[in-house]
């Protein structure tokens, strides 16, 4: 029986989560399947992998064929480093000791990167919030700026027409002091 390693879908629409499943290579993709090795969720960022990497590696050395997407997950997760290790093993050209020892090296040099992607992630996040900030600041100082302006402005205009209704009322009551110094004078 030809056996191949592939995604099952699950999940609502638009929003897919897979499992990764080995199946008779008949069976339709959603259909019946032999055993489920893992979970593959590309909703986040980077996309999460839970993989039974022994039972992965087992099926892989039967002969399993995985699908693209499939081979590339177990490639980064490092089920075909590990059969390639154990490949040199089996031919004798070092012993299971130096094998597992090169698999931790390579495992852990990939966890640094990873974590080296995260950090560079949440610093350009870190960043961007910071510029948008600073943008946001910029424009409500022009808005104060501008708002100071007009008010300045218009307490300009208010105290220019206080100043004029004051000069006609110092006006008026001269005008009206006039007239009285006027009919007095005459009254005598």
């Amino acid at each position: 029986m030809a056996t191949k390693i592939r995604l099952q879908r699950h999940g609502r629409k638009g929003y897919a989560f897979y499992s990764i499943v080995i199946a008779d290579v008949r069976a339709p993709r959603d259909g019946k399947f032999i055993e489920k090795i893992g979970t593959y969720n590309p909703n986040t960022n980077p996309a999460t992998v839970d993989l039974k990497f022994d039972r992965a590696l087992d099926w892989v050395m039967k002969g399993a064929q995985p699908t693209d997407t499939v081979r590339n997950i177990l490639s980064r997760e490092g089920v075909y480093m590990k059969k390639h290790l154990l490949g040199g093993v089996a031919k004798g050209a070092f012993g299971e000791a130096e094998a597992e020892a090169k698999f931790e090296a390579w495992k852990s040099d990939k966890q640094n990167g990873l974590a080296a992607q995260k950090a560079k992630l949440e610093e350009s996040k870190k960043a961007e919030a910071k510029a948008r900030l600073e943008a946001e600041q910029k424009v409500n100082e022009a808005k104060a700026k501008a708002l100071a302006e007009k008010k300045a402005a218009e307490e300009a205009a208010k105290a220019a027409a206080e100043a004029e209704a004051a000069a006609q009322e110092n006006a008026e009551g001269e005008a009206s002091a006039e007239e009285a110094n006027a009919e007095a004078p005459a009254a005598e």
